[in-house]
Order: structure tokens, then C-alpha cells, then sequence
């Protein structure tokens, strides 16, 4: 009798053992959407802020997403002279386009980036990318520094473009996070551009697609034109909810 007792309870322990094991789970996977999100406010958030001045900090996607919501978060993190952007008025949401917690960005990684209105989030993670990957590639391959990004805009009331599965949803550009880069001014003088260069097998192709594979880490969407027509003459670099980097 006290044998069966004891193997009636088995099963029970095990559904517990589950039950615990699914909570566990779904507990841990709802703390990484918080953190990827941004949703873990500054002051109970222990990851630490982003210091432009470390190359590819460990955790980069999660703390690079807690200045999203936070002012002053992206305070903490505009620190010369690895950027130099002023923070502006958030502009009202409307009809899915708007911005909020934005910068007018200068130059990101002592190179010039001239965008008007664009994210915090997305301008640390421009500042990153050049300083700590572009330029480095730039010395090694084309054996000069970057000056200045061809900017093709960040901010822009629209649909996504170029990918009819998609076509109906807003682009990040109409919430001002995301950037477009046609190219690079070298310090020399030369232009680098991805229209140009980016099917090359010389210096400047290698260059690119580098640049471009190195910014997957900083970035949620890195395409390029591998990615589809639309762009076959940019990058596209984001931070929004979906990761693709091609």
C-alpha cells in the first residue's frame, strides 16, 4: 500500500516539476523582451550605459534598446567626442510618423553624419559602428580615414518600400530610426559609393561589404543590395523590432 502511494505521487511531482520548468521559461523570455524593448526603466536597469568610447560592448543590441524610451539615458551617453548631436522636441505622433527621444545628429565617430532628426538608440548605434568598425576597415583597406557619410536622409513619413509583403506597414523612417548611407568621403578626397563600388572585387567592394557585415551587431535591419532592387545603391541601418541583415 505504501509502494503504491508513493508511486501515485510520481506523476503529480513531475506535472509540478513542468509546471515550475514552463514557468521558468516563460519568465525568463519575458524579461529578454523587456530588456530588448527597452522597457527596463534606468534606474532598476543593471546593465550599464553605453560608453561610446568601448569597442563592441558586450550586450550591445539590450543596452543600446535602454535609451528608446529614456531622455535621460541618451544624456548620459552623447559624450564628445565620439558624437557630437543635439537632443530635440519629440514630434507628435501622427498617422504612424512621428519621433521622440531624437537628436539632430553632427558627426558620429569623428565622421561628419549629418542627419536632422533621428533616434537616440539609432544615433549611439551610427557613432559605434563608424568609430569602432568603419574606421578601422577604412585605415586597413583603403588606407584613409572616413570624413563624412553621403547621407540619403533618416527621417521620412512613409511606407516600406521595395518588398511588397511589406509595403502596407510604416518604415522606420517614419518614426526617425533609421538612417540611409549612399557612400563614403574618404579623408583623401575619394568617394566610396555603394552604387558604384559595392559589386567591385578591388579595395573599395571589400570595404563596403565589410562595413556592411560589420554593422549587423549595432543595428536590427543592416540591408544593402543583397537585400533586395530597392536597394541597391544604400545601406539601410535600423533599430527596429526585426532583425534581418542581408
Amino acid at each position: 500500500m505504501r509502494a503504491m502511494a508513493r508511486g501515485s505521487g510520481r506523476p503529480l511531482l513531475r506535472r509540478v516539476a513542468w509546471l515550475y520548468a514552463v514557468l521558468l521559461v516563460l519568465t525568463a523570455a519575458g524579461v529578454a523582451l523587456a530588456f530588448r524593448q527597452g522597457l527596463v526603466p534606468p534606474f532598476i536597469n543593471p546593465l550599464p550605459v553605453i560608453d561610446l568610447a568601448e569597442g563592441r560592448p558586450a550586450l550591445v543590441d539590450w543596452r543600446l534598446a535602454s535609451i528608446r524610451h529614456y531622455p535621460s539615458a541618451c544624456t548620459r551617453t552623447l559624450k564628445a567626442p565620439h558624437i557630437e548631436a543635439q537632443q530635440i522636441a519629440d514630434g507628435q505622433m501622427h498617422d504612424g510618423c512621428g519621433w521622440s527621444n531624437a537628436v539632430r545628429l553632427v558627426s558620429a565617430g569623428g565622421v561628419r553624419a549629418p542627419y536632422d532628426k533621428l533616434t537616440c538608440e539609432t544615433a549611439v548605434a551610427l557613432a559605434l559602428w563608424l568609430e569602432h568598425e568603419v574606421q578601422p576597415l577604412a585605415l586597413e583597406i583603403l588606407g584613409q580615414r572616413v570624413a563624412a557619410v553621403r547621407s540619403l536622409g533618416s527621417y521620412a513619413c512613409r511606407n516600406i518600400r521595395g518588398d511588397p509583403f511589406w509595403s502596407h506597414r510604416r518604415s522606420e523612417h517614419a518614426v526617425a530610426n533609421a538612417v540611409d548611407i549612399a557612400g563614403f568621403a574618404l579623408a583623401d578626397g575619394r568617394v566610396v559609393t555603394i552604387r558604384s563600388h559595392w559589386r567591385s572585387e578591388g579595395a573599395e567592394g571589400r570595404f563596403l561589404r565589410q562595413a556592411h557585415a560589420h554593422a549587423c551587431p549595432y543595428f536590427r535591419a543592416a540591408l544593402g543590395p543583397g537585400y533586395n532592387a530597392a536597394h541597391r545603391d544604400h545601406f539601410h541601418l535600423d533599430r527596429g523590432p526585426f532583425s534581418r541583415c542581408r
